[in-house]
């Protein structure tokens, strides 16, 4: 079990800098949209699957192959998109992915200089949005993050982090 634990959800809790007193503001896994592509692939290879018995015996091992790849390919986009975080701390942002591999890409809250917030139509009404980060190093990994839920309210999580420690000037008080 500890094996499928660790392929299925990323530690985010070891790549913090605790002695430095980082803490995590907020942790964004990917919206439930992000599983749409996935779960109509499989219902396809699961149609396939249903319709052999339909299928000629001499050429139904290719709608088989054909199902069988659609679910392997549902199941690893699924995968992929489940191991997907985004973590948001008062030092920085980063974001691990991967499913065989992992991959941990930083950027110091400084190194921040836009967010776009893309919200397409569909974004919209399901409640997502994809994070554009502008920084002074344009190739890193935390260039796009899409399917973030709740994109208004983490972007403000995010301001606000960087407002606190101080990196965009004092506050103005009227």
């Amino acid at each position: 079990m500890g094996l499928l634990r660790s392929v299925t959800e990323p530690d985010i809790r070891k790549h913090l800098l605790r002695d430095e007193g980082e803490v995590i503001v907020d942790e964004v896994s990917k919206h439930w949209a992000a599983y749409v592509r996935p779960t109509i692939e499989a219902v396809v290879g699961l149609l396939l699957i249903a319709c052999l018995p339909l299928v000629h015996a001499d050429i139904a091992w290719l709608p088989f192959l054909l199902a069988v790849a659609l679910l392997l390919h549902a199941g690893w986009r699924a995968l992929h998109n489940r191991v997907d975080r985004f973590v948001i701390t008062n030092m920085r942002v980063f974001r691990v992915h991967g499913v065989l591999s992992r991959e941990l890409a930083t950027m110091p809250l400084t190194r921040i200089l836009d967010i776009t917030v893309a919200k397409p139509l569909t974004g919209r009404v399901l409640g997502y949005g994809h994070f554009v980060f502008e920084s002074a190093a344009q190739e890193q990994g935390l260039r796009d993050i899409r399917y973030v839920g709740r994109p208004d309210e983490r972007d403000l999580s995010i301001q606000r982090v960087v407002q606190r420690s101080g990196l965009r000037g004092p506050r103005v008080v009227n």
